[in-house]
């Protein structure tokens, strides 16, 4: 390595210098150091002289019969130098934490429905595997966590097309294909009858939604079906939802997604696919940005985890 500066004046100095300069400080000795390192005497000797080049051209050793002496300029570097090699030391050690996603961090976001069954058993997983990751989660509509992973608040979003949501411009991992259901009162005739249920043989009904309009809503496929559904009652919640569900006031789509929290006094009765296609659901990352391990990993446990969604 030549002997120079740059433009600030900090000195061009090699980690390696500065380690070799330590094991002397540390022994006294050129000799000791050469052994303790594996290298020979006049190699150590080369790499000291190469050091105080760099920092000036005076001596950090005075050179006695017997072993070696640090000098005031040398004493005046040993903090400095341990500082360095103990600050990458840790630099070191982190990112092999991080490769090996034994420390770090992941945020991720993911819409209300993926929260009821697909996150929780993923984050289970991802928990016992990796406990020493911190974990930043959000929760939102798709717009707002595809927003959230624009700005680099997000390392991955649980997203799906709902609301024609524009998601080509990011890198998409398809987790599923979730089927749409609807919610009726267990004493509904149409549960009391089972099977899957057309969306137009329930045209007329009063229907429950988190939306006054359809067309940002699961209820968008009643409009493609050829009738607007008369929502009645707006309720965002899904607990909420089941709520006005159970107690007759209306109807609601569930997605596949949600339906391992439904409560036992509703009927989920399937949709067809001809009706409503299966919802894709992705774990979506921003393009040209390097996944981090950890979100490697989640990403791992998102997949297993949709074992656990109804067919």
């Amino acid at each position: 390595m030549l002997n120079s500066h740059v433009s600030d004046g900090t000195p061009d100095v090699s980690t390696v210098w500065l380690r070799v300069f330590l094991e002397v400080a540390r022994h006294g000795s050129f000799t000791v150091a050469a052994r303790t390192l594996g290298w020979t005497q006049s190699a150590v000797s080369r790499q000291v002289a190469s050091l105080e080049g760099a920092l000036g051209g005076g001596p950090l050793f005075d050179r006695l019969p017997r072993g070696v002496r640090l000098t005031e300029a040398g004493r005046t570097l040993v903090p400095h130098a341990e500082t360095v090699t103990q600050a990458l030391h840790d630099a070191g050690r982190e990112l092999s934490a991080l490769r090996d996603v034994a420390g770090g961090r992941l945020r991720f976001g993911a819409f209300a429905t993926a929260d009821a069954a697909l996150v929780p058993h993923a984050l289970a997983v991802f928990r016992a595997r990796h406990p020493r990751v911190r974990l930043f989660r959000e929760e939102g509509l798709t717009p707002a966590l595809l927003d959230r992973l624009d700005a680099g608040h997000l390392d991955l979003a649980v997203v799906s097309p709902t609301g024609r949501a524009p998601l080509e411009s990011y890198e998409l991992h398809h987790l599923l294909d979730e089927p749409l259901y609807v919610a009726v009162p267990a004493s509904h005739p149409l549960a009391t009858r089972g099977g899957p249920v057309r969306l137009g043989q329930l045209a007329d009904a009063d229907w429950i939604s988190g939306s006054s309009r359809p067309e940002s809503t699961l209820l968008d496929a009643a409009l493609r079906q050829g009738f607007r559904p008369r929502i009645a009652h707006v309720v965002r919640e899904w607990t909420a939802k089941q709520g006005y569900v159970a107690a007759g006031l209306g109807v609601t789509l569930v997605p596949a997604l949600a339906a391992e929290s439904v409560r036992p006094d509703i009927a989920l009765l399937p949709v067809p696919d001809e009706d409503a296609p299966a919802r894709a659901v992705y774990a979506a990352a921003a393009r040209g940005r390097s996944l981090p391990p950890a979100a490697e990993a989640f990403l791992t446990a998102l997949r297993e985890a949709t074992a656990h969604i109804p067919a």
